[in-house]
C-alpha cells in the first residue's frame, strides 16, 4: 500500500540499508520550510521475516524516550532568541565507543539563507546511522536532524526524529546494555559516614598501643 502524503511534505530522500540477508528501503519525507518529517519503511528481505527473527520497527518523535539514545548517545538541548535546539545528536558516550559504530553520516543542504549582519546559514537535513557491533546486520538506528531557518525571525530551529529497525535478539542486547547503564550510574554512591562519627587515629594512639 502506497504512502499518501499531504502538502506538508515536498521533499524526499531515500536510503537502502542492508539488513540480514536483504535490505530495508527507508524514505525520509520532509518540508523545505519547516521541521516536519516522516519516515516510510519498506522491507526488501528475501522470504520476509528470516528465520523467525522477530524484526521490529519503531519510530521516536522524542529521542529521549529511546533506550538506545538514553544508553549510548549524548544529546544536546539549547534555547535562546535566535536558536532553538531539541535533542540534537552530540556524541557517542565514551564508555560505548567499542559497542556501537556509525553506518551513516550524511548532510543534505536544502537552502542557503542570508540573515542579518550578512551571516549565512544552511537549511539542511543531517542523517546519522548507528548499529550495535555485536549485531552489525540486525540493528539499525537512524537519527534525522532537521535544521530549519525561519528568516523572518532570524531563528534556527533544530528538531530530531529517530527510527529503529532490529531483530528481537538485538533488542534484547540493547535492553541489557540499558539495564547495566542504570546500575552503573548508581555506582560510587556508597553511604558516607559523617566525619564526627569516625574514629580518627593519630600518631599518639599508635604509640600508646605499643606500650
Amino acid at each position: 500500500m502506497a504512502l499518501k502524503l499531504g502538502k506538508s511534505f515536498d521533499r524526499n530522500y531515500n536510503l537502502r540499508l542492508p539488513f540480514l540477508n536483504g535490505h530495508y528501503d527507508v524514505g525520509l519525507f520532509f518540508n523545505r520550510k519547516s521541521t516536519f518529517l516522516l519516515f516510510s519503511v519498506e522491507p526488501g528481505l528475501r522470504g520476509g521475516d528470516v528465520d523467525g527473527q522477530g524484526i521490529k520497527v519503531n519510530m521516536f518523535k522524542n529521542l529521549e524516550s529511546s533506550k538506545f539514545c538514553e544508553t549510548f548517545l549524548e544529546l544536546h538541548n539549547y534555547r535562546k532568541s535566535t536558536l532553538d535546539i531539541s535533542n540534537q545528536f552530540k556524541a557517542i558516550k565514551p564508555e560505548y565507543y567499542h559497542e556501537i559504530s556509525f553506518i551513516l553520516n550524511e548532510t543534505i543542504n536544502v537552502a542557503k539563507v542570508e540573515i542579518y549582519d550578512d551571516k549565512t546559514l544552511f537549511d539542511c537535513l543531517n542523517i546519522y546511522g548507528f548499529t550495535l557491533n555485536s549485531y552489525l546486520n540486525e540493528f539499525i538506528f537512524i537519527i534525522t536532524e532537521r535544521q530549519s531557518i525561519v528568516k523572518k525571525l532570524n531563528r534556527k530551529i533544530v528538531r530530531t526524529t529517530g527510527i529503529q529497525i532490529a531483530t528481537s535478539q538485538a533488542i534484547q542486547m540493547m535492553n541489557d546494555y540499558h539495564s547495566e547503564s542504570l546500575i552503573s550510574g548508581r555506582a560510587g554512591m556508597d553511604k558516607v559516614i559523617p566525619l564526627e562519627k569516625k574514629k580518627i587515629i593519630t600518631l599518639d594512639d599508635n604509640d600508646n598501643n605499643g606500650d
